[in-house]
C-alpha cells in the first residue's frame, strides 16, 4: 500500500514541476519578445512605408491622389525588383 502512496505522490510532483516549467517558459518568452522588437522598428524608418501608411488613412481618395500613385509604383517596382520608379510605363508602351 505504501507503495502505490509513494508513486502516486511522485507522479503529482512530477506532474507540478511539468506544470510549473511550463509557464515559467511562457513568461520567460513573452518578457523577451517586445524587448527584441522594439530596437529594430525604431532603426528601420522607412519614408516609402510611412507614405503607404499615409495612402492607407486616404481611403478611396488615395486612388486618385499623385502622391499616393508613385508610392504605390515604387513599392511595386521594390517588390518585382525592377530599379527605381524612374522606368516609366508611358514610355515603354511606344516601343
Amino acid at each position: 500500500m505504501e507503495e502505490k502512496l509513494l508513486a502516486r505522490i511522485a507522479a503529482i510532483i512530477f506532474v507540478a514541476l511539468a506544470i510549473t516549467a511550463t509557464v515559467v517558459g511562457m513568461l520567460r518568452d513573452d518578457e523577451s519578445a517586445p524587448a527584441s522588437l522594439s530596437p529594430s522598428r525604431q532603426s528601420l524608418a522607412d519614408p516609402l512605408r510611412e507614405e503607404q501608411r499615409r495612402c492607407q488613412r486616404l481611403g478611396d481618395v488615395a486612388a486618385t491622389d499623385p502622391g499616393c500613385l508613385a508610392v504605390w509604383a515604387e513599392t511595386r517596382d521594390r517588390f518585382l525588383g525592377r530599379g527605381s520608379a524612374s522606368a516609366n510605363p508611358a514610355s515603354l508602351e511606344g516601343q
